[in-house]
C-alpha cells in the first residue's frame, strides 16, 4: 500500500507503472547485452593486436574513429597538439 501512495503522489496510473516497469526491465537487458558485446570486442581486439603486434588501444581507437567517421577531427586535434609542442619548443 505504501508503494501505491508513492505512485499516486507522482500521478502514475496503473498502466503507467506497468509501462515503466517494462521499460526499465528491457533497458537493463539491453544494457547487459551491450556490456557483453563490448567485452567480446575487447577480447577480440586484444587477440588480434597480439597477432599483428600492435597495441590493443590503437586498434580500439581505429574502431572508434571509423565508427564516428571522425578521422579529420583526429587530425585537427593532432595538429593542435603539434602547434602547442612547437610553441613550447618540445617537438621531438
Amino acid at each position: 500500500m505504501a508503494e501505491e501512495s508513492v505512485y499516486n503522489r507522482k500521478g502514475f496510473t496503473g498502466e503507467d507503472i506497468i509501462r515503466l516497469k517494462q521499460l526499465i526491465s528491457e533497458g537493463c537487458q539491453v544494457n547487459q547485452e551491450i556490456d557483453d558485446l563490448k567485452e567480446g570486442l575487447r577480447d577480440t581486439i586484444k587477440a588480434i593486436a597480439e597477432e599483428i603486434e600492435v597495441k590493443p588501444s590503437q586498434l580500439a581507437k581505429a574502431i572508434r574513429i571509423a565508427h564516428k567517421e571522425s578521422m579529420q577531427d583526429e587530425r585537427d586535434a593532432l595538429d593542435e597538439i603539434e602547434d602547442i609542442l612547437d610553441a613550447a619548443g618540445k617537438k621531438g
